[in-house]
């Protein structure tokens, strides 16, 4: 077996395992998969007599690729209009398909790779290989051009913002289910009152419009503000609503007869809605590719 034969055969039996981690990075399976493509490229630059863990080395060489993509993207978001949201893994059904099992593993949930998004790309390549994938800080200093003491420093910061985000959300999907279906039927009736009764005080609602003018604010916070805005555009809207498992947790898909135009996250926790992520991004949108 020549060296590039073992490349592609080592490459290939760790996919799997580098597309979990640039998904965790990038927050999008395009991306992802685009990271995969050019940390490929990049094996055929290298020479195998210099590496003595290939799984490691392979994981390095990924994210070094997601940490250059990410400050390209951080450098255009602040170029350009509009939010920015992780792109969701969906599913039709209450199953996720065996492939999203594999990267939505250790509850990656849509809040979570929110809160992944708001970290700058050197601390959440530190948490993302460290606390997700053991990989030791000597081998994540050289990538963001730190000490390995720096690195875990790194690493500490962003998880203290990870947890600071607020409980970990309900973990009982029918309990989940229940409460996102309240919350259609009581945005269906335009009810107020119901809304503010599912919705926990300090909820959180975002939108992500891609380029698009969106008419209602870009995030909303509190429950009467975001009940007002339910109760005001549910009745139009929550007829096209079905459920869906948005990364592993219920939520909600919407379509009409041109096909889907709305992705929506929810994070149950203590049985009420603690978080709404709203995607009406047409790019990622079509992009979807829904399962079940």
């Amino acid at each position: 077996m020549d060296e590039m034969q073992w490349f592609a055969q080592q490459f290939e039996a760790n996919r799997p395992h580098l597309r979990a981690v640039a998904y965790r990075m990038l927050g999008s399976i395009n991306e992802a998969d685009d990271a995969l493509q050019e940390a490929w490229i990049r094996t055929t630059r290298s020479e195998s007599t210099a590496i003595n863990n290939i799984n490691g080395w392979l994981t390095t060489l990924v994210g070094r690729v997601c940490i250059d993509m990410l400050r390209a993207r951080q450098v255009h978001n602040e170029t350009s209009g509009g939010t920015w949201m992780p792109e969701p893994m969906v599913s039709a059904g209450d199953s996720v398909d065996p492939e999203q099992a594999s990267l939505l593993a250790d509850s990656v949930g849509l809040a979570l790779m929110v809160v992944l998004e708001s970290l700058e790309p050197a601390e959440r390549l530190a948490f993302v290989l460290h606390d997700m994938f053991a990989v030791p800080f000597d081998e994540i200093a050289p990538i963001v051009d730190r000490s390995p003491v720096a690195a875990r420093q790194l690493a500490s910061r962003a998880r203290r913002r990870v947890r600071g985000t607020g409980a970990a959300p309900d973990a009982d999907l029918p309990t989940q289910r229940r409460v996102v279906d309240a919350f259609l039927a009581a945005s269906r009736d335009g009810n107020f009152e119901a809304l503010l009764t599912i919705l926990d005080p300090d909820v959180v609602f975002r939108v992500d419009t891609g380029q698009r003018t969106w008419l209602a604010p870009a995030l909303l916070a509190g429950a009467r503000d975001v009940a007002e805005h339910a109760a005001t555009h549910g009745p139009r809207f929550a007829s096209l609503c079905e459920p869906a498992l948005v990364n592993g947790a219920a939520g909600i898909l919407t379509r009409t007869k041109g096909g889907i135009v709305a992705v929506v996250g929810i994070t149950v926790v203590n049985e009420r809605i603690a978080e709404i992520d709203l995607m009406l991004d047409k790019d990622k949108l079509s992009a979807l590719t829904i399962s079940g």
